[in-house]
Formats: structure tokens, C-alpha cells, sequence
């Protein structure tokens, strides 16, 4: 298994988190999109976007030999963003990363974590104990085409 250093994301970190997202939709997501909405799915994002998130949010990075592999952020109830690279895919990152996304959701008061998840990462999160409730379109898109999503909850 690799090893990866877990470090708050950082101002300058937006770049690298730009090209985790994209590159990890273009290569995860390929059988479950059709092109025209993988191309759009950046819609109006840009490396400044997530620099401004960055700053607004609790964004945790994945780091091997020096340079950022995957990414997580959550918000009080919800893991709103989980992305790695392909290459990272099945190393146990995901795994790593989705943890810390929970325990930053959880807050007094809140018995369930949502997720809106990607459809080609629907199994990862019911088999981390996410059950699935319905289907619907992404609610935290910047521009570009709609994108079939999977509201999905856990209780804890």
C-alpha cells in the first residue's frame, strides 16, 4: 500500500486540486457519463475556485512523494467533495479520505452524513455504509451540464 501524508489543503493548493477533480472525472467516470456531460462537468470551476474554497472550508489533501493524489471537504452533514487521482484508486486513499470527510460532517445534533456521489462511486459508498435514497442532479454545480447524481445518507 502507498503511503500518503494527509495535510490540510493550503493556499497555492488550488491548481493541483483542479487537476485531481478533472483528471479523476475523466478517467472514474467515463463509463457512467455520456461526453458531453464529462465535458462540461468543470463548468465555470477553475484552479481560483477551489483556492477560494480552500480558504472558506476544512479541505483535507492526500500528498505522495510531493504531490497532491486525491482530496476531501465536508461541510456540518455532508461530505460535499471526495476526489483522487486514478492511479490512487483502490490503495485504500479513498477509504482514508472518505473517514475524514465523516468526521468532519459530524456536529452535535446531526445523526446522518449525506453525499451526493458520483455514479461510478455509488458502490464505494454503500460499501462504507452509505445507503442509497434516490436520484437527482448535482445541487453544487458551477456552470457546465447537469450531472446525474446519487443522494445518499449514513447514519451515525
Amino acid at each position: 500500500m502507498q503511503r500518503y501524508t494527509l495535510r490540510p489543503a493550503q493556499p497555492g493548493d488550488g491548481q493541483a486540486i483542479f487537476d485531481v477533480t478533472h483528471q479523476s472525472i475523466s478517467a472514474l467516470a467515463n463509463d457512467h457519463y455520456r461526453p458531453e456531460q464529462l465535458k462540461g462537468w468543470m463548468g465555470e470551476r477553475t484552479p481560483a475556485f477551489y483556492e477560494q474554497q480552500i480558504e472558506h472550508t476544512q479541505m483535507v489533501v492526500a500528498v505522495h512523494d510531493g504531490r497532491i493524489v486525491g482530496f476531501v471537504d465536508a461541510a456540518p452533514g455532508e461530505v460535499t467533495r471526495l476526489f483522487i487521482l486514478p492511479e490512487a484508486s483502490g490503495t485504500g486513499l479513498g477509504a482514508r479520505l472518505l473517514q475524514i470527510g465523516i468526521d468532519k460532517a459530524r456536529a452535535p445534533g446531526i445523526d446522518v452524513i449525506n453525499v451526493e456521489s458520483t455514479l461510478n462511486a455509488e458502490g464505494f459508498y454503500q460499501k462504507h455504509g452509505f445507503v442509497t435514497r434516490r436520484r437527482g442532479v448535482f445541487s453544487h454545480g458551477v456552470g457546465g451540464q447537469p450531472i446525474d447524481i446519487v443522494h445518499m445518507e449514513l447514519h451515525t
